[in-house]
This record gives C-alpha cells, structure tokens and sequence, in this order.
C-alpha cells in the first residue's frame, strides 16, 4: 500500500508547520494503550515484516497525518530500507509483547518527527536569498545546501543499505520548502545524483561536490 510508505512522502504531507504535533508523557501514554491491540504476536511479525505493523501505521497516519508512516523508517535493513530511527529495529526482533513494544511504537514516532522538525530547522538556515535572475553567488548557496544536506543523511542513515533514497527525497523536500514545483524536484535531484550513490558507503568528497553542482545547476535552469 503506497500510501503507507515513508519513502513516498512529499513535502507538504511533513512539514511540521502544515501537521502540529505535541505528545507529552500522558499523551503518550494514551496512545501507546491505544497502539497495543493492534500489534501483532512476535511470531505474526517475524513471518510478515512488511504488512505485520500496517494496522499500527494506519492507525498513526489517520490520527496524526500521513507523516506518521516514517514512525519505523529504521536505520539500514528494518522494514523500510535507509531511515533515520534508530529505536526502531524492523518487526521480526522489535516486536515483543503489546505492553513492551507499544511504548517503542510511541517513541519511534517521536524520533521521526524529531528528525522532520531538524530538517525544517536546517532548510531556514540554508535557504538561498531571493534573487532573480539567479547569480553566481545564489547557486553557491544552493550547492553549498546540497553538500550539507547529503552529509547530514549520510550521517544519520548511517549510510547503510538504501539511505541514498532518504537523501534523495530529503533533497526533493529541500526544493519544494523553497517553492520548487514537485515535478520540477523530481528532475533536478535525479539528474543530479544520477546514480552516483550506493548502499553501505558514504559519498567521498568528489562525489558530493559533483552532485551538488548538478543540483545548484539544475535549480538555476529553472529559476
């Protein structure tokens, strides 16, 4: 079901200032008793990884909004390949009782957003000045978010298997918080990265400056 899919979230269905989100520990606490009937048994996710915890996500998705589905986009090989969470292994050794994973299922939630309201945070920080027609110092700035941007992903997937397409959509997020048609960012980060990323290995130096000249290049032919 793609709509449960972490990997397929635009930006407008994460950015923290379109979905308001705040949990404390009695609300957390309420939600976790409300997440446990729909767990399954540990062996029910040990045979069924991918749809075991689709109730869970579904459940989360229509309470809060669909950025919830990221909740187990865990780090390397979980349920979905080349996440952030790390709290969250993957179904087959996450999954317990209702009364010891339900917690984990809130604080994974948390994590995830944690990580999105960071992103937004970076996205302030390394959005170019306004300027049109695009000068040679605005593509630096765009290039210069791109190499910082790469390397925090690279960082917090831990480069394991698949984190290139977090990156990649991380960057498409990037594109549109600064008002980039989602059609548009779908061409300027695949003609940028290009294949050029691989699972289990972090991009040398030569490769992120490779890319995030594509990329500044890319946003300057639209612009």
């Amino acid at each position: 079901m793609s709509e449960l899919w972490a990997r397929t979230l635009t930006w407008a269905e994460v950015d923290p200032a379109q979905h308001p989100f705040e949990m404390d520990t009695d609300a957390a606490e309420k939600v976790a008793s409300l997440v446990a009937p729909l767990l399954p048994n540990a062996d029910v996710a040990r045979e069924d990884r991918r749809r075991s915890l689709d109730p869970v996500t579904e459940f989360l998705a229509g309470r809060y909004g669909r950025w919830a589905c990221g909740w187990n986009w865990s780090v390397g090989e979980g349920d979905v390949d080349g996440g952030v969470v790390e709290v969250w292994c993957c179904s087959s050794d996450s999954v317990t009782t209702p009364g010891a994973t339900a917690p984990l299922v809130i604080e994974a939630l948390q994590e995830w957003r944690g990580w999105l309201e960071d992103l937004t945070e970076r996205f302030a920080v390394l959005a170019p000045p306004d300027s049109t027609p695009v000068s040679s110092a605005d593509l630096w700035h765009w290039e210069r978010a791109c190499t910082r941007l790469i390397t925090v992903v690279a960082d917090r997937t831990q480069a394991e298997s698949g984190w290139y397409g977090h990156c990649m959509q991380v960057l498409r997020w990037f594109l549109a918080y600064n008002g980039i048609d989602e059609g548009q960012t779908e061409e300027i980060v695949k003609n940028a990265v290009g294949g050029r990323f691989g699972s289990w290995i972090a991009p040398d130096v030569s490769v992120v400056d490779a890319v995030s000249s594509r990329f500044a290049i890319g946003v300057g032919g639209i612009r």
